[in-house]
C-alpha cells in the first residue's frame, strides 16, 4: 500500500518576538508572506516549501509545553494519512481534529527522535 500523496511542506519555527523574526525573514532574507494567521506567519521559500514563525505564547513557557520545531506535511488527506501510519504502527500524539482558530484539520505524531510531525490540510473556503 502506497502513503497517500502530499502537496506542500512547512517547517514551523517558535519565536518569543514574532515582529522581530518576520522582520528578519521578510527583510534579510527576502521571503515573501504567503499566509497571515496573526499568531502565526507563514513563508514561501522555494517550490511548496514554507516556512512558518509562531509567536510562543507565556502558557506555554510556564508549562513547558513550547515546541521548538514542527515538520508539517500538507495533504487533502489527513484522514488517509492517519489510517495508513495507524497500519504502519505509529503511535499519534493526536488524532485528526479540526482547529477553527487557524481553519486547519491535522494530526501529530512524534518521529524516533521526538520531533513533532503535523499532517494538515487548510479550509479557507
Amino acid at each position: 500500500m502506497s502513503p497517500p500523496p502530499l502537496s506542500q511542506q512547512i517547517t514551523f519555527l517558535y519565536t518569543e518576538n514574532l515582529e522581530k523574526s518576520a522582520q528578519f525573514y521578510e527583510s534579510q532574507l527576502n521571503l515573501k508572506l504567503w499566509l497571515d494567521q496573526g499568531t502565526c506567519r507563514i513563508y514561501h521559500v522555494c517550490g511548496e516549501a514554507y516556512v512558518g514563525l509562531c509567536q510562543t505564547s507565556q502558557t506555554q513557557k510556564v508549562q513547558g509545553q513550547q515546541p521548538n520545531v514542527i515538520f508539517t506535511l500538507v495533504t487533502q488527506q489527513v484522514d488517509e494519512w492517519y489510517l495508513y501510519l495507524q497500519k504502519q504502527g505509529v503511535e499519534f500524539d493526536k488524532p485528526p481534529t479540526y482547529n477553527e482558530k487557524y481553519k486547519i484539520y491535522h494530526c501529530f505524531l512524534r518521529d524516533p527522535n521526538g520531533y513533532l510531525i503535523e499532517i494538515q490540510r487548510f479550509d479557507f473556503g
